[in-house]
């Protein structure tokens, strides 16, 4: 850097407008002829991946985050100081060049360089593969570095940006309105999960980030709007797996007179939908229709315990322990069929499938099933292995909200510290009307991980939490 400022080089300029993605002159001359000339000129930018050749002709590679070509650079052209200059600079240096299309005699689409700029000096040398950088550690720490040395993690953050604008475009075709709810709220809820806390000086009193953005999206179904969706980060206090980050992106929406059925329908069809646009071709089949079975059915099909007559927690420990499944006695009876569900069900489901009617225990925000007493309308939808989806038909009478709401205040005095706290707000929300309405929250990140082929969340999150 310092041999370029004494030769009055800038190595770190302001601009380079005009810049054309390298993938659009593969799209027009990939089909040129061995040796082929042409006299379409181009200008791109990116780093310096690779180089061949010395003396007074030379072949770089560039990578752009639409892809790789190949530059030709000849002193006779550049002229000698120039052409040395070029040949001088580190892989990793960013550079932009002009020049002009053609095809080598051994098939390289390739652009003859007119005239190159640098962009920015390289200071540290690139990642130790530059071919396709392995350390686990260093790739999730260090996403940048991931980014530059491995193509197919560029692609897959492509990727997930797709999925992203697909479910949104799905969404607004459909009249939804997409609004933004506050992450620091003064109650959270919506959610059994453990919060984080933080403290606002000003007001001085504690706020918590938010654990979902279901109660503020519901009120907002209360106000008229009747059809929302939010896409935005939700945090949980809780323990870091392959499918579990403390920040992590979340799909909500809400629809006035639907019930969950016709959640399930949609979700099937958007699920369907994204999968098309982002190419998938893996072994889940998403297409239409999943199946759907009662919790109840499927764990009895797995375990062989019929939990809905085992509703008393020592029958359902003593039970579990004829059959060889060793449960947590001093767990809430909801706590132990959520274990069930999720050690002995979730895991053995490859192909996306509906499990619906749920206790009403595990669901505070659920409406009661209109024909099965003791469950509500509820539904998690699972594929890969995992759950990705979960959805009520939504609970809309106060004086039932708030007994639930008491109910969670009696599981937190007997120990179990992931409950929804009593929400007065919402209450009195409810008490204004809210109409019949469908709810569903889908994890953005898990549905990336199904249709990417990912068996790790870190691997979907462009930079996860780290120990």
């Amino acid at each position: 850097m310092a041999q370029l400022r004494a030769d009055g080089v800038e190595p770190f300029p302001h601009e380079f407008p005009r810049v054309v993605p390298i993938a659009r002159i593969h799209a027009a001359h990939d089909d040129l002829g061995e040796g082929e000339e042409t006299d379409y000129a181009y200008r791109v930018a990116g780093r310096i991946h690779a180089r061949r050749g010395h003396g007074k002709a030379a072949f770089i590679d560039l990578d752009d985050r639409s892809g790789r070509i190949q530059l030709h650079a000849r002193a006779d052209v550049l002229g000698d100081e120039s052409h040395e200059r070029l040949l001088s600079l580190d892989l990793g240096d960013l550079i932009g060049i002009d020049g002009t299309a053609f095809k080598t005699r051994r098939g390289e689409l390739s652009l003859r360089v007119d005239e190159w700029h640098l962009l920015a000096k390289s200071l540290r040398p690139p990642p130790e593969k530059f071919h396709g950088l392995e350390d686990v550690e260093t790739r999730y720490r260090h996403r940048e570095l991931d980014l530059i040395a491995n193509e197919e993690v560029r692609e897959l953050f492509i990727l997930r940006s797709k999925v992203v604008s697909a479910i949104r475009r799905w969404l607004d075709a459909r009249d939804f309105i997409e609004v933004e709810t506050p992450v620091l709220q003064p109650l959270y809820g919506g959610a059994l999960a453990r919060p984080f806390t933080t403290h606002h000086n000003a007001l001085g009193k504690d706020l918590y980030l938010r654990i979902a953005t279901e109660l503020y999206l519901k009120r907002l179904i209360v106000g008229g709007l009747e059809r929302v969706y939010e896409i935005g980060k939700d945090f949980r206090n809780e323990g870091i797996s392959y499918k579990h980050n403390p920040e992590f992106t979340m799909l909500e929406w809400y629809e006035a007179y639907a019930d969950y059925h016709r959640i399930a329908d949609e979700l099937e069809e958007l699920v369907e939908t994204v999968a098309r646009h982002a190419g998938y071709d893996g072994e889940i089949d998403f297409s239409r229709p999943w199946r759907r079975v009662t919790l109840r059915d499927a764990i009895r099909d797995e375990t062989g315990l019929d939990v809905l007559e085992l509703r008393d927690r020592d029958a359902l420990v003593a039970a579990a322990k004829e059959k060889g499944i060793e449960l947590d006695p001093t767990a809430v009876w909801a706590q132990l069929v959520d274990h069930l569900l999720s050690k002995h069900v979730e895991p053995k489901i490859v192909n996306p499938t509906f499990i619906v009617d749920y206790p009403k225990e595990l669901s505070p925000f659920a409406k009661d099933h209109r024909t099965e007493p003791g469950l509500v309308e509820r539904f998690e939808a699972f594929a890969g292995g995992m759950e990705f989806a979960n959805a009520f038909t939504e609970l809309n009478d106060p004086d039932e909200q708030r007994a639930r709401f008491e109910q969670e205040q009696r599981h937190a005095a007997e120990g179990d510290e992931e409950t929804q706290p009593f929400d007065a707000d919402f209450i009195q929300a409810l008490e204004h009307g809210m109409p019949p309405t469908g709810g569903v929250g889908v994890g953005i990140d898990r549905l990336v991980m199904l249709l990417a082929g990912k068996r790790s969340m870190r691997e979907v999150v462009l930079f996860p939490a780290m120990r």
